[in-house]
């Protein structure tokens, strides 16, 4: 993920080496020094925060130690605190949560009640966010020197972005920097230096911006020395859609205008100022794109390029033997760990292997504390969260310095703007020290078990989904016996596969329409993260249904056993990733239906649409 300058120096005064030098003090300094920063920022939040309604609700009573605070304020989910965040949405300025105004909300992509959760968040969090990002390129120049002297290719985008009842703006919190000063005004520095205007990364549309992107891109090729996007995901994205528009791209290269299509003037102006007719650029380009493979064609058409910059983290992991085919087996670099709670921490390590990506908490960020994971040893395997914790699990959260080599954690946080003692759902294991400072290797998302893009489904949500699709099959006198589901990552975007082994009493066949009128219901069921990235992002494909033999489901269970789990504690799984269990669910499909259309979906939270 592209960084943020943090200080606004000329080119003439820029010293480069001495800025790096800082920035790696820095790290040193703060990591070597965790528990005492800890210590000071819990006191900075609770001493300013003294009076929210919160905390004085819990009977902190203006204490700032870290003894009194843990053992009144409590542990927190979303849940928990929805009340308050409902009542700043809906225009209540009080001092809720935070004793600084609520300058905006950032949505998240985990949702509850199927829509995304909103996180309270104050004007000066945008400084901590760029201090972060500020660390990144002077840790990467470490490993690979030169990256000042070319430009970045990341295709950044905007997401649609709501105002809740009380007029405040609810938006992811990547859209909210980008629409920043701290991201549009940026001053001087070599390493923000992209081939993207502002003007095409702000363009709502989203096929305006990636055209565009890749445009510019296209042109300043020599130049481009990194690429990346956030995720995986969307770098592949920017990769099918230049497989399917290079003709285009290279007319406007060869003649140095733009396509009709693209009708933002502001992006117009601002690629106009860049593209000149190149005629031996679009043949070559035009060379490369017709070949019959697309191995390694980022490093064809970008061959300065040293390293890819996305997450392949978590469930972005599927993605990673796409991208060495499209890049060369290029590095694939994950530079930092953030949420729309908080930015968290960075990669100090970053040409190390994906599997191997260790992110270091910086301890000025936010308080952290860890609650103690515990492994279910069923056949998933799957850390075992528990949703309402006991006194005694309260009492059992340590802080950063106090966590345990090769132990998993669920990450806590208590924020500058208002979180206390949060929940964020993130499993982490410890994978070794920066000083004092812990480094995690980040494992999964709590609960969720499908996952495309930025959405995340989990095992509940797709039960009622399912359940709610089964009254398409009851005047046929059919139900489902057995479901499971996975994220097929093949198809680009890619796209859910449920797996159904139905239970037919009826004798009337049931037609196709009725299985799409299924798929159909289902997508209506999920989160509004997963209706976005269908409808509007177009980062999610039609969701699929494949309707299996009878008995497929006693051979994924004997499957199972014969890989070593136990008869009496066997369960379905209700997602399954394993590539072997995938091949055996695929080779017994004996038809298969996607969804005719997309579901609904508008911005904002669906409450607020009614004018409830």
């Amino acid at each position: 993920m592209p960084e943020a300058p943090k200080i606004s120096l000329k080119p003439t005064d820029y010293n480069l080496v001495e800025k790096n030098k800082k920035t790696l003090h820095f790290i040193e300094d703060v990591t070597a020094n965790a528990d005492k920063v800890q210590e000071r920022v819990l006191g900075e939040i609770l001493t300013r925060n003294a009076n929210v309604e919160y905390l004085v609700k819990h009977g902190l009573k203006g204490h700032n130690d870290r003894e009194t605070f843990k053992k009144v304020i409590p542990v927190s989910t979303y849940e928990d605190i929805q009340q308050e965040i409902n009542r700043i949405a809906n225009g209540d300025t009080s001092k809720i949560l935070c004793s600084r105004p609520i300058s905006e909300f950032l949505t998240s992509s985990g949702t509850s009640g199927g829509e995304r959760k909103l996180m309270p968040t104050i004007e000066e969090e945008l400084e901590r966010r760029s201090l972060l990002y500020s660390l990144l390129m002077p840790v990467m120049s470490q490993f690979v020197p030169g990256l000042d002297k070319g430009k970045g290719m990341y295709f950044l985008f905007i997401k649609s972005e709501a105002k809740t009842p009380g007029g405040l703006l609810a938006r992811p919190v990547l859209t909210s920097y980008y629409k920043s000063s701290h991201f549009k005004e940026r001053p001087y520095d070599p390493y923000t230096n992209y081939t993207s205007p502002n003007e095409t990364i702000l363009c709502p549309d989203s096929y305006q911006s990636m055209y565009s992107q890749l445009l510019c891109g296209l042109y300043q090729n020599k130049e481009v020395l990194r690429v990346g996007a956030v995720f995986a995901s969307g770098f592949i994205r920017a990769i099918r859609f230049l497989e399917k528009h290079w003709t285009l791209l290279c007319n406007d290269i060869r003649s140095g205008t733009m396509n009709p299509q693209i009708t933002d003037p502001y992006v117009r102006e601002a690629v106009m100022k860049i593209l000149k007719p190149d005629p031996m650029l679009a043949d070559f380009i035009e060379a490369e794109c017709s070949k019959d493979s697309w191995q390694g064609i980022i490093t064809r058409l970008w061959p300065n390029t040293k390293y890819v910059d996305v997450i392949v983290t978590g469930t972005m992991s599927q993605y990673i033997p796409i991208l060495d085919y499209y890049s060369n087996n290029l590095p694939l670099v994950c530079t930092m760990y953030a949420s729309s709670e908080c930015y968290f921490g960075v990669n100090l390590n970053p040409l190390c292997k994906p599997s191997e990506v260790s992110y270091t908490l910086i301890p000025t960020m936010c308080y952290f504390e860890f609650l103690p994971v515990h492994r279910n040893n069923g056949v998933t395997n799957s850390p075992n969260v528990p949703k309402a914790l006991t006194e005694k699990e309260q009492q059992e959260l340590v802080d950063l310095v106090d966590v345990k080599l090769g132990h998993e954690y669920e990450l806590v946080v208590t924020t500058y703007s208002g979180l206390y003692r949060y929940r964020v759902g993130d499993v982490l294991r410890v994978a070794g020290f920066k000083n004092k400072a812990p480094q995690f290797n980040f494992i999964c998302r709590k609960n969720v078990v499908l996952s495309i893009d930025s959405d995340k489904t989990d095992e509940v949500e797709l039960q009622n989904a399912v359940k709610n699709a089964v009254n398409h099959l009851m005047p046929f006198d059919a139900t489902i016996s057995e479901y499971t589901s996975y994220a097929d990552t093949k198809t680009i975007p890619g796209h859910y596969v449920l797996f159904w082994e139905l239970s037919l009493n009826g004798s009337t066949p049931i037609p196709p329409s009725v299985f799409e009128d299924c798929c159909l219901t289902i997508e209506e069921s999920l989160n509004s993260v997963y209706r976005q990235g269908r409808v509007s992002d177009k980062s999610i494909g039609p969701l699929e249904i494949k309707i299996v033999e009878p008995g497929t489901f006693d051979k994924l269970m004997d499957y199972a056993i014969s890989l070593g789990a136990s008869i009496n504690q066997y369960k379905t799984p209700r997602c399954v990733k394993f590539a072997p269990i995938v091949e055996l669910m695929n080779s017994r499909v004996v038809s298969s239906y996607f969804s005719p259309k997309c579901p609904k979906w508008v911005p904002g939270h669906k409450k607020w649409n009614n004018g409830d």
